[in-house]
């Protein structure tokens, strides 16, 4: 089965992505967890087929780095062994679903996950493919912050709604009909012209759609829950993956503990009912370490279209950044890593980094061709220091 090396789209299993290491498969979660024995399996084909990197991304999934057009084949029929395959790549690229990682053993959020899941399945709609759903139906939104174009929530007094992002309320909804009102929405996005520009909800809203009255809804959302930080909570141990990537060993270290994996969309990993943080190379465990205020993408030579080693800028400028100071280190004007603004971005460029404050890799920046070594030594010019 060969890469495709078309940009603009998001890698899965089926159609993986050409990078600078090789090719990128992308493993979407079921239901957002993965049991011990399917940790232990990526693990294994991570190291087998691919070259033992492993990405956490923020659309909640997992990517085997590094793989031959010669080992997919094989990779692809051990994440069918592990039952972790779509039927196709139609099927794979609109199964897009954030979950949140708080949910309890009896709720609803795992049924209605396996719904949406086969739902969508069954669905004929050509959504884009970075167009996606959210199930943050605990008493506090999660994933509020995340990106997810239909959003399935509970209300001030813990009552299901739908809401499409960007608008302010959503629509009451019955358990039974929550899923079916998603894919309404979704369907209504299509029809309504929402797949012409960027093809996001949010910015279809805010260019004057309107819902019909059957979607539309005059109910606030539950509050937003301030941002997790690695730590003890009562579905499990929070842990962070230092800018979102880990070593085969790793993976296998988790499975080892028996422990399922629910994945988030934040760069870190709740292991169920794990009472003892988890300890590995390249695990974030502390709820304030400099790591956290960091984002980077994979950089080069991992990436081919990155023009410098993004990870070892990020981390040595990691310790160095003020405490409320967010920092996102990018290969390339794309941005892979982080869409939306951060207080300091770096855009590396053939001609050496660009500096933008208080923005995105898409503005303008105030500062061009900023060595490594002119940031590393003099990490104040980050936030006007100079």
């Amino acid at each position: 089965m060969s890469a495709a090396s078309v940009k603009g789209w998001c890698p899965g299993a089926l159609r993986p992505m050409q990078s600078g290491d090789g090719l990128v498969v992308r493993v979407r979660p079921f239901g957002g967890r993965l049991e011990a024995n399917q940790i232990a399996g990526l693990a294994e084909l991570a190291e087998r087929h691919g070259n033992g990197l492993i990405d956490v991304t923020r659309r909640a999934n997992l990517q085997i780095r590094g793989v031959s057009e010669q080992s997919h084949r094989p990779l692809i029929d051990g994440l069918a062994r592990l039952q972790l395959l779509d039927p196709d790549t139609d099927i794979e690229a609109r199964r897009n679903i954030l979950v949140t990682p708080f949910w309890t053993v009896g709720d609803e959020t795992q049924a209605m996950a396996a719904e949406l899941e086969e739902a969508l399945a069954d669905s004929a709609l050509d959504l884009p493919t970075k167009f996606g759903f959210a199930i943050d139906d605990g008493k506090s939104r999660v994933l509020a912050g995340d990106s997810a174009d239909v959003r399935i929530e509970r209300d001030r007094g813990g009552r299901l709604l739908v809401r499409a992002d960007g608008a302010r309320f959503g629509h009451s909804v019955a358990r039974g009909e929550a899923v079916s009102t998603a894919l309404a929405l979704a369907s209504w996005f299509v029809t309504s012209g929402g797949t012409k520009g960027r093809g996001r909800m949010a910015a279809h809203i805010a260019a004057g759609a309107t819902p019909p009255q059957a979607l539309r809804g005059e109910t606030e959302p539950a509050p937003v829950m301030p941002a997790s930080r690695p730590g003890h909570y009562p579905q499990g141990a929070l842990v962070g993956v230092a800018f979102g990537q880990m070593l085969h060993t790793t993976l296998h270290q988790f499975s080892s503990s028996g422990h399922a994996l629910r994945m988030t969309p934040w760069r870190m990993v709740l292991s169920e009912g794990q009472r003892a943080m988890p300890v590995a190379a390249g695990l974030i465990t502390e709820p304030h370490d400099p790591a956290l205020r960091v984002v980077a993408c994979s950089g080069a030579p991992r990436c081919r279209e990155a023009h410098a080693d993004t990870r070892a800028l990020a981390a040595a400028l990691a310790p160095r950044i003020g405490i409320d100071t967010k920092l996102h280190v990018s290969g390339c004007a794309k941005g892979c890593a982080r869409s939306g603004a951060s207080a300091v971005t770096l855009v590396a460029t053939s001609a050496g980094f660009d500096l933008v404050r208080n923005g995105s890799t898409r503005d303008q920046p105030v500062l061009r061709g900023l060595s490594c070594a002119d940031i590393v030594s003099d990490p104040s010019i980050l936030v006007g220091g100079h």
